[in-house]
């Protein structure tokens, strides 16, 4: 039993880890370029410091970022620095891992656009709310540095930001990130496998409520959190509860906590937290039955929240086995590599501080060159940063039509990912049937995202043929719990179907 609950926690942590690899690495580049090149005044500028506007700019460009709960301790490190208003910062520590251009559009796929514009808004009502009373209950909080030190212009500067990242990466601010980590491994040994596949239901008048306490020391990527919710509005689960499970297993983790008791004490973080949990389950019931989605007809259990219980059973005979396994099979390839940066990035700033090199290298990047070509083009370092900051915002929406190709392509994905479905339900080989059926679903989802993106409206034809689908695959998963070999194969067969239904529906837009 302990050697269940010891690898489960430890296959958790490595997974959070590799899910928030490559926000982190956004967010240590952000406070590089924030130190580096917009430097502190710039970045009150940026945030619109002073002024009634300054909650409003920190929400949006938390909005616009692509970092996580985790991503952000470099950033806030940097904020503060700045001299920010402890209210700015929490209104940009909550909103920044919530939302993301990517994490935006796959919600929109949700049954009704209007459900996640209106967590968007009730996401700024909380920021501006706590961000609000927080300057006024406690005024004295922004403490400016003073500037950093100019770095000369050149290839200098792009040196700058890396070794800032480097510093920022191994410096005592990180611990924050092991105990967000470390928050998402313990929830796995509190909870049992299976422990809230039947949490949540949408009659449940606790469902608000349990689900703040379960995703306050739970992490999740922006991107996880909205296939989460995606999930619990086709199961009819309680519209609060996702929203909690976003608002909170996105937006907080318990190094979040943790940093702000370092920074402002334990009475103030009490003050700040209690207010967001307050409004939080305020909200939660608030927009419960307004939002349900009609015409659901719950299951009565869910597999939305295994990722935050234990991954095995308690008589698993071979933990570590199954936690290679799974690492093996569900790591992506931009997380691995990811990681490996961030592990070449922490070694470079372990080597500067041991071996004195940091210090040297500050003095470098200072050192004016002796000439310069009348062909260089020198450009303020808040130009550059401004540049960055946008090219990072434009990068996020590349990276939607990267994550959402084509049709053409997704459908040859779908095609694969059905063939091997069936096949593993007629030779029940149930562990692959169950591997399975998510991305299958991610990629129906994906489907009307793509299809948004590039201009194509969806008919009321396709948009029925993506519901049977769903429905469908949704159906063999929970076949795949209790029913028998001849109900599974029957089941699969309907997703043979369903899918084939989708593709004929989409017949026209595939050959484009």
């Amino acid at each position: 039993m302990i050697e269940v609950l010891w690898w489960g926690a430890v296959l958790r942590l490595v997974q959070a880890l590799l899910q928030a690899a490559p926000t982190i690495l956004i967010g240590l580049l952000i406070a590089g370029i924030l130190r580096r090149l917009v430097g502190y005044e710039g970045t009150r500028r940026l945030f619109g410091h002073g002024s009634r506007r300054a909650l409003f700019q920190a929400w949006l460009i938390g909005m616009l970022l692509p970092v996580c709960s985790l991503g952000v301790f470099p950033i806030l490190r940097q904020l503060r620095l700045a001299g920010l208003s402890g209210g700015t910062l929490l209104a940009f520590a909550l909103t920044a891992p919530l939302f993301n251009p990517i994490s935006v559009l796959y919600g929109l796929t949700l049954s009704s656009p209007v459900v996640i514009i209106t967590f968007c808004l009730c996401c700024l009502v909380i920021v501006s709310t706590i961000g609000l009373c927080w300057d006024r209950l406690y005024p004295g909080t922004a403490v400016a540095s003073s500037e950093p030190a100019a770095t000369t212009y050149g290839i200098k500067r792009m040196l700058a930001v890396a070794v800032t990242a480097a510093d920022d990466l191994v410096s005592s601010s990180s611990k924050f990130l092991w105990i967000g980590l470390i928050g998402a491994a313990a929830l796995s040994v509190l909870l049992p496998m299976g422990y809230l596949q039947e949490a949540a239901e949408h009659d449940d008048p606790w469902a608000p409520l349990f689900m703040t306490l379960v995703a306050t020391p739970a992490y999740t990527t922006p991107m996880a959190a909205m296939v989460q919710v995606a999930s619990m509005f086709e199961h009819g689960n309680s519209v609060g509860a996702a929203f909690a499970l976003l608002t909170l297993g996105a937006g907080v983790n318990l190094g979040l906590i943790a940093w702000m008791i370092h920074v402002y004490g334990m009475r103030r973080t009490a003050v700040g937290f209690s207010l967001l949990w307050m409004l939080v389950v305020v909200l939660a019931y608030a927009v419960d039955k307004p939002l349900y989605p009609h015409g659901v007809n719950p299951p009565g259990h869910t597999h939305a929240f295994d990722a935050y219980c234990c991954p095995f059973p308690p008589s698993e005979p071979q933990a570590f086995q199954r936690m290679l396994t799974q690492l093996s099979e569900h790591s992506a390839p931009w997380e691995t590599q990811a990681l490996t940066m961030l592990v070449l990035l922490a070694v470079s700033g372990i080597f500067l501080k041991r071996t004195g090199g940091l210090q040297k290298l500050e003095a470098w990047f200072q050192q004016q060159p002796k000439t310069s070509s009348r062909y260089d083009i020198i450009l303020p370092g808040p130009v550059l940063g401004a540049a960055a900051l946008a090219g990072l915002i434009g990068f996020s929406v590349l990276g939607c039509y990267i994550y959402y190709p084509p049709p053409s392509e997704i459908f040859e994905e779908m095609r694969i990912i059905n063939t091997e479905i069936v096949a593993s339900a007629n030779s029940r080989d149930w562990e692959t049937t169950a591997y399975w059926i998510p991305v299958q679903e991610d990629w129906t989802r994906k489907l009307q995202v793509s299809m948004h993106l590039r201009g194509h409206s969806i008919s009321p034809d396709q948009r029925d043929q993506t519901l049977q689908l769903l429905e469908a695959l949704d159906l063999l998963e929970h076949a795949l719990d209790e029913s028998s070999a001849e109900v599974i194969r029957d089941k699969a067969r309907s997703v043979d179907q369903a899918y084939r239904g989708l593709r004929s529906a989409h017949r026209t837009t595939v050959s484009q």
